[in-house]
C-alpha cells in the first residue's frame, strides 16, 4: 500500500522554517502595534456569499480558486481566500463598530486558494494584513503603505519598489471603463480566450493579465489617470505628499489595478526584484470604500493591505535567536534522575529553555546529544555529584567544565546560558 503524502500545494513547516515564519509574522505584528493596530482573528470558514459579494463573482479567485463545499446543514461554505472581507464582517457584527475611528486592526492566519503552486505560493498559505476602518482621509492610505514599507525594512528585505496608482471611484471609473472597452473591442481577436471573457464580464480585469498580446494592445490604450475626477486626483496627490513625509520612495504605475473588485482610488503593490512576471508582488492593497455596503451593512470607508508570509519569508534574512542559549540537563544513572528533573524545573522557572536527558546512555553519549541539539550548556548529575551536592556544568562552546553547588546552579547556569552566542545555543 503506498504511503499517504501531503497534498500538492501545501507545506509542512518544520521547526527551523516555522521559527523563521513566526519571526516574519511577529515582526509584522510588532510594526503594526507601533502604528496602533490591534490584532484580530476570524474563522477560517465563512459563508461563500461573503467572498462572491466582496471579491467579485467575475474574479479569478471566485471563479477558479476558492475551496467551496456544502456543509452538513446544506450551507455553502468557503475556506477564506483572503482576509479583508472577513475582518470587515467581524467589524460590522461586533462591538468594534462603536469604537473610536479609525479602527486599526491587524491579522495573520491561513488562507486557501486552488492556485498553481510556485515559489512562495501555496494552496494553503499564510497572510499578514492590516485594515484601517472608518476614515476616508488619504493620509491614512499613506500610513498603511508606510507600515508595510517599515515591516519589510525591519526584516531586512531590500530590492523593493513601491508602485502606486488611483483607479478612480464610481464617478470617474465608468468613463475609463468605457474608453478601455472601446479601445480593446476592435482588437478582440488578438486576445486569448480568458482575456476575451474578461472583456465581456469585467474589463478592468484585463489590466491584471500578463499575456504579451494583450500587453501590446494596452500599450496604446487609455490610462485611468486621464479620467480621474478632481476629488480622486486630489486624494492621490495627498497620498503622495504624505509618503514623501514618511520618506517612502514610490513611482506611479498607471496600469496598476488589484485583482479584487472592492478597491477604489488608492491601489498599491510592493514589488521585489527577484520576483518576475505575473507574481512579482510581495504585497498589495488599497482603499475599499463601499465594501461594507456590498456585504449588506451600513457602509464606512477603509484601507488596508495583505502580504503572503511565505513569499516574504523566502526573501527575509534569517534572524538569530534572541535570549539565552539552550541548556541540557542530564542524569548519569537512575539515582540522579530526581535531582536532574528538579534542576530542569528550577531553570525553566527562570524562563530558560531546557532539554532533559534521563535515559540510560553514557555521559559521553549525552554530551554528543546535547551538542546535536545545539545546546550551549550541559548540566550533568551522577552519583559523584549527588554525594557532593553539586552539578557538573560544561560550557559546550569552550569545552570547560566546573562543579557548581546544586543550590547555586540555577543562577550560575542561567548566567552562562545568557552569555551564549545564539549560533551556539539556537535551540532544537
Amino acid at each position: 500500500m503506498p504511503a499517504v503524502q501531503r497534498l500538492r500545494g501545501t507545506a509542512d513547516w518544520l521547526p527551523d522554517a516555522l521559527r523563521h515564519l513566526r519571526h516574519v509574522e511577529g515582526s509584522g505584528l510588532a510594526v503594526a502595534g507601533a502604528f496602533g493596530y490591534r490584532e484580530i482573528a476570524t474563522p477560517v470558514m465563512e459563508p461563500t456569499e461573503l467572498f462572491t459579494r466582496s471579491v467579485g463573482d467575475t474574479t479569478d479567485i471566485v471563479t477558479h480558486q476558492m475551496y467551496t463545499f456544502t456543509d452538513l446543514g446544506g450551507r455553502s461554505v468557503t475556506l477564506r481566500p483572503e482576509g479583508t472581507a472577513a475582518v470587515l464582517r467581524a467589524f460590522a457584527e461586533g462591538e468594534l463598530r462603536q469604537a473610536s475611528r479609525p479602527v486599526r486592526l491587524a491579522y495573520t492566519g491561513p488562507m486557501f486558494r486552488h492556485d498553481r503552486p510556485g515559489r512562495g505560493r501555496y494552496r494553503q498559505f499564510h497572510q499578514f494584513g492590516v485594515e484601517a476602518i472608518g476614515e476616508a482621509e488619504p493620509e491614512l492610505d499613506a500610513e498603511v503603505i508606510a507600515l508595510a514599507w517599515g515591516w519589510l525594512d525591519r526584516l531586512g528585505v531590500g530590492g523593493t519598489t513601491l508602485a502606486l496608482n488611483s483607479i478612480g471611484d464610481a464617478i470617474c471609473r465608468p468613463r475609463y471603463r468605457e474608453a478601455l472597452v472601446a479601445h480593446v473591442t476592435p482588437r478582440r481577436d488578438q486576445l486569448g480566450p480568458l482575456d476575451q471573457a474578461r472583456l465581456a464580464r469585467n474589463p478592468l480585469r484585463l489590466l491584471d493579465s500578463k499575456d504579451e498580446a494583450l500587453e501590446a494592445v494596452l500599450a496604446t490604450g487609455p490610462l485611468v489617470s486621464e479620467f480621474l475626477c478632481e476629488p480622486c486626483r486630489a486624494a492621490l496627490e495627498r497620498v503622495e505628499a504624505a509618503l514623501a513625509v514618511y520618506g517612502v520612495p514610490y513611482h506611479v504605475e498607471p496600469r496598476l489595478v488589484r485583482g479584487l473588485d472592492y478597491y477604489v482610488r488608492t491601489t498599491f503593490e510592493i514589488w521585489h526584484t527577484s520576483l518576475q512576471g505575473a507574481q512579482n508582488a510581495l504585497l498589495g492593497g488599497g482603499r475599499y470604500d463601499g465594501l461594507l455596503g456590498m456585504l449588506g451593512y451600513p457602509d464606512v470607508p477603509g484601507v488596508g493591505f495583505a502580504a503572503g508570509l511565505e513569499r516574504v519569508a523566502s526573501l527575509a534574512p534569517a534572524a538569530s535567536d534572541a535570549g539565552p542559549g539552550t541548556i541540557a540537563v542530564a542524569s548519569i544513572g537512575g539515582a540522579a534522575v530526581p535531582a536532574a528533573l528538579r534542576l530542569a524545573g528550577a531553570l525553566r522557572g527562570r524562563g530558560l529553555r531546557v532539554l532533559t536527558d534521563v535515559g540510560p546512555r553514557s555521559a559521553k553519549a549525552k554530551l554528543r546529544s546535547a551538542t546535536g541539539h545545539r545546546a550551549a550548556v550541559a548540566c550533568l548529575i551522577g552519583d559523584d555529584e549527588l554525594r557532593a551536592g553539586t552539578v557538573a556544568v560544561r560550557d559546550l562552546r569552550s569545552g570547560t567544565q566546573e562543579p557548581v553547588p546544586l543550590g547555586e546552579a540555577p543562577t550560575r547556569v542561567g548566567a552562562l546560558a545568557a552569555a551564549a552566542s545564539p549560533l551556539d545555543g539556537g535551540g532544537p
